[in-house]
């Protein structure tokens, strides 16, 4: 499964972005992830979504924020940010896994190459 994120940009406190992450085939059986990294830092775990959807989880700091979804037809999951902080300023990565939901990095098999997010004050 190759991995493309989209939708990064420079937005301004308070804010919305989308990202989304297109699969180069059928994910249907994967679950997805939400990452982000900054610079100096370790890579943190954002959001994440199993295989069909029924199941989310986010981390502390984005949670009532942010919202991860799927579209299994078209092979695409979602990242809506809301509220944006310069806090989450960060090169955004989705990830996929067979039949994974974790917050953990290394249960997921494969990786997308990022997308930056700027969030200015």
């Amino acid at each position: 499964v190759q991995l493309q994120a989209s939708g990064g940009g420079l937005v301004q406190a308070g804010g919305s972005l989308r990202l989304s992450c297109a699969a180069s085939g059928d994910f249907s059986r994967y679950g997805m992830g939400w990452f982000r990294q900054s610079p100096g830092k370790d890579r943190e775990f954002v959001a994440a979504i199993n295989w069909n959807g029924d199941s989310t989880s986010y981390a502390d700091s984005v949670k009532g924020r942010f919202t991860i979804s799927r579209d299994n037809a078209e092979f695409t999951v979602y990242l809506q940010m809301n509220r944006l902080q310069p806090e989450d300023t960060s090169v955004y990565y989705c990830a996929a896994g067979w039949f994974r939901f974790s917050t953990l990095e290394n249960e997921y098999d494969y990786w997308g190459q990022g997308t930056l997010v700027t969030v200015s004050s």
